[in-house]
């Protein structure tokens, strides 16, 4: 059904990661300045967790960032945002509706969707990857305008290729599901909203008994690592691999650029409210992201068939031990500061 032309006056500004851009640009459009490394921080974007049982495109689930909405969902309540968040609609035509109207109220919405299916995503980029998050702020007759933090540009859609990408089916299949900000408290407590959001990561990555979560899962997937190659042989061994480093690298931003985004978090933290124990564990969640990098590379020689003797999965896991410890001290440093 035509309609006629919607557009919002929102500013698109493309950012390291997909929902603390999100978040970071609807307060921006609400009148408050919230980095994206802020967002990201208070929202407890940082995680990591391995679930061997689990498979995600045929090999063991990896995650280095939080659940989807989480980002939104905490990062809105610790700033005293009033937010609402969606998570299913029975079907896919009461979902476009439901943006539709948004839309016409002068709310620009926030989506979870797939990026397989997204037309302006280049090819070598698309996988069947569900948690991808972007925001809609206008529409005009069946093509609705997108912000894209990942994009430099806004982009735009037709109504059948936004239903389909809301409706991907698969892990994480987002169900239609939205969310917005109706409106922002500009005189939030930031320093609260820091202090709160650092705790709940610190119990995230060294405090939960469970071990296939935080530092502990880092070393469970060392441990499963260093048996790959023996258990499943040098094909599977490798995919598995690759695996870790689309992970570690592409998805989400990647999780080693995840630990880049929270140490400028820590640093702009630290700057903000003078407190030198931040600007610190900012360099060292710096050096932890710098050692995954430094992962991801010789893991793409070994599945390449480049790498030396030397840098086979017994070296690797021995990198992922470090970088455990790496980012437990981190996060037994801010355990201990009180902001």
């Amino acid at each position: 059904m035509e309609q006629s032309t919607i557009m919002l006056d929102y500013t698109h500004r493309q950012s390291g990661h997909c929902e603390s851009g999100t978040l970071s640009n609807l307060f921006n459009y609400f009148g408050m300045d919230l980095s994206e490394p802020m967002a990201f921080g208070i929202g407890n974007g940082l995680y990591f967790s391995y679930i061997p049982f689990l498979k995600v495109q045929y090999a063991p689930m990896i995650s280095f960032r939080n659940i989807p909405t989480t980002i939104i969902r905490r990062g809105a309540k610790r700033l005293g945002a009033d937010a609402v968040i969606i998570k299913k609609f029975k079907t896919p035509e009461e979902s476009m509706d439901a943006l539709d109207r948004n839309l016409e109220k002068g709310i620009p919405t926030g989506l979870q969707v797939g990026i397989f299916n997204l037309p302006f995503f280049p090819p070598e980029y698309r996988m069947h990857y569900n948690m991808h998050n972007m925001v809609i702020y206008g529409r005009e007759g069946n093509t609705y305008y997108v912000s894209d933090t990942v994009l430099e540009k806004p982009q735009t859609l037709s109504y059948a290729d936004l239903q389909r990408v809301r409706w991907v089916k698969g892990a994480f299949s987002p169900n239609g599901k939205m969310y917005w900000i109706n409106r922002v408290d500009k005189n939030a407590d930031l320093k609260k909203a820091v202090a709160e959001g650092i705790a709940k990561t610190v119990y995230e990555m060294i405090k939960i008994p469970f071990p296939l979560i935080g530092t502990k899962g880092i070393r469970f997937l060392a441990k499963d690592l260093r048996k790959w190659p023996k258990k499943h042989g040098k094909e599977k061994a490798s995919f598995y691999l690759g695996q870790i480093l689309r992970m570690a690298e592409e998805v989400g931003s990647g999780g080693a650029g995840f630990r880049f985004i929270y140490g400028a978090f820590l640093k702009e933290a630290g700057e903000k409210f003078n407190h030198p124990g931040l600007s610190e564990a900012s360099v060292l969640m710096g050096t932890a992201a710098n050692k995954w990098r430094e992962f991801s590379y010789i893991g793409a020689r070994n599945c390449k068939s480049r790498s030396e003797p030397t840098e086979d999965y017994g070296m690797l896991a021995d990198m992922l031990i470090e970088i455990s410890y790496m980012e437990e001290d981190v996060f037994k440093k801010l355990e201990n500061i009180k902001i």
